[in-house]
């Protein structure tokens, strides 16, 4: 029996209608158009999705969201993301994603809610974005990714951002991209299957090793895929600081304190490795998710997942919905 009394699903994607057709212009690097067999692909150099009614389909979305018992969705943007855009045509196609998950989510008030795209290109114009995404339209946070365009997300430019999300008191939720240098991965789809674990890795750690969380302790980040592989290697982690002095040379404290405050989410799950992220974060930092509705999700099998980890009903409730309706300020049903 699970005692979740509202069942949120964070880690899911959506591609607003006004986004898709702006691709199909082809005025973008990214492009949206239909392959031989008929599929809808919106693709980018190093990678693509296969569209679904779901990803831009408002009914769509909640007749899966009936079907596998999911009461609410948080609607984010996945790959690419803007940012891959001149700064102009960035700014642009954050404000027709975010217009967009803003129109969902007040067609489906109590269904869905979503952080917003940002122009990361451009730092301050995302700083600008998240503000009018939070404040006029009512998302609540925002979606980073693990590079932009091969700047990692500790460049200094990048910290009017993380302290705007402070000063709004909001989440910003890491979200792996197209590795700079796919080399070996190039085949086999393992850009989707295991490099982006990797890339939220790299991005957090070099977050932590920078100090912004000790600069800026209000910071709220949540990493995709369980954190990509922090629960593993966070001892290393601590060994690094403790050895080399690269690792230490922006902290005062051990960095395991920093790494357990992450929030992360449970897709691709599996009871074995949420129970691992519980074990390490505490079931009160670990989201359920499904990655719904690319190739790779599972929405159903993201509920059912959790009722098979090895932990309280107490705990269960919480990754199931409680933690995400307590840090993104949701009533809970």
């Amino acid at each position: 029996m699970i005692l979740a009394r509202m069942i949120i699903d964070f880690h899911n994607h959506a591609f607003p209608k006004a986004y898709l057709d702006a691709l199909a212009t082809g005025q973008y690097q990214a492009t949206a158009e239909r392959d031989p067999s008929g599929r809808l692909i919106m693709a980018q150099k190093g990678d693509y999705n296969v569209i679904l009614p779901a990803h831009y389909d408002t009914e769509a979305r909640v007749a899966a969201m009936d079907a596998a018992g999911v009461d609410v969705q948080v609607l984010t943007m996945t790959v690419p993301g803007v940012h891959g855009e001149s700064a102009g045509h960035g700014r642009r196609l954050a404000q027709l994603v975010n217009d967009g998950f803003a129109e969902m989510s007040a067609a489906y008030p109590s269904r869905f809610t979503a952080l917003a795209a940002l122009p990361l290109q451009a730092p301050v114009a995302a700083v600008g974005e998240l503000e009018r995404a939070v404040t006029q339209l009512g998302l609540r946070g925002g979606t980073l990714f693990a590079h932009i365009n091969g700047i990692p997300l500790d460049d200094p430019g990048f910290l009017p951002l993380f302290e705007k999300a402070v000063e709004l008191d909001v989440p910003l939720f890491v979200h792996p991209i197209i590795p700079v240098h796919i080399g070996l991965m190039s085949d086999y789809r393992l850009v989707a299957v295991m490099g982006f674990l990797f890339e939220t890795t790299v991005a957090a750690a070099r977050l932590v090793y920078s100090g912004l969380f000790e600069r800026l302790p209000g910071l709220k980040l949540v990493l995709a895929h369980l954190g990509g592989t922090i629960p593993f290697i966070a001892e290393r982690m601590v060994r690094g600081y403790e050895v080399y002095e690269e690792c230490r040379a922006n902290l005062s404290r051990s960095p395991m304190e920093t790494l357990k405050s992450l929030y992360m989410d449970t897709f691709p799950g599996t009871p074995e490795a949420v129970g691992t992220a519980v074990a390490f974060a505490g079931a009160d930092k670990v989201l359920m998710g499904s990655d719904f509705p690319h190739q790779i999700g599972d929405l159903p099998g993201g509920v059912r997942t959790i009722a098979q980890v090895a932990i309280s009903e107490e705990e269960k409730e919480l990754v199931l919905g409680g933690n995400a309706a307590r840090l993104l300020k949701l009533a809970r049903g």
